[in-house]
């Protein structure tokens, strides 16, 4: 396990039983993931909130949906101002409720992604919402010329990178999944889209 303070930990334990409480009704995680909810999707998560070890003002995670890495992001990393997008209105009211029940430093839009004004973001996360090119045309409205962009992605991850590179231009660190073997986090910067599309 990734090494947190006591007080995380436990926030990030109350979490994942506001998961296990709402999931039955909403559909936060897929059934079969909910018995190794914590190092499928708590940990998954964490490591992605520890990437950036700079000073972040902001954080953008987009399609937000039961709230990772997003919300796991606003557990871990207080000191910054958390934005979770996510479209689906009963997925948005438990996200507002886990933020107001945390008290965490993040506020909710519910809309689509391409609908919600650009939030200008240094970090853009998003996690099993869509392949490397299309989320990178919705991400990098949210982003600027210097935002990092943050995508957990599993064994197919070279595949998405060669198809997104037809249509966009990017710096890309793999960063090995501790969780999961073959899996990587994709750390892109410096995105640029290069064709017309």
């Amino acid at each position: 396990m990734t090494h947190v303070s006591r007080e995380t930990q436990e926030r990030l334990e109350e979490f994942a039983d506001l998961v296990r409480q709402w999931n039955p009704r909403i559909n936060l995680v897929a059934r079969s993931t909910l018995a190794d909810l914590w190092a499928r999707h708590v940990e998954d998560s964490l490591q992605v909130s520890l990437i950036p070890a700079e000073d972040v003002s902001a954080w953008c995670d987009i399609g937000s949906g039961g709230g990772f890495p997003g919300v796991v992001v606003a557990i871990a990393r207080p000191e910054i101002s958390v934005t979770l997008i996510e479209s689906d209105l009963r997925k948005a009211t438990f996200l507002r409720h886990a933020c107001r029940t945390l008290s965490l430093n993040a506020r909710v839009l519910s809309d689509r992604i391409e609908n919600v004004e650009p939030q200008a973001a240094p970090v853009v996360s998003a996690r099993a919402l869509a392949p490397l090119t299309d989320l990178l045309g919705l991400a990098s409205r949210h982003g600027m010329a210097t935002t990092r962009y943050l995508f957990p992605k599993g064994v197919r991850h070279e595949e998405e990178i060669r198809i997104a590179r037809k249509d966009w231009s990017f710096h890309i660190d793999l960063i090995p999944s501790a969780i999961e073997k073959g899996s990587v986090i994709l750390d892109l910067q410096r995105v640029q889209r290069v064709s017309a599309r």
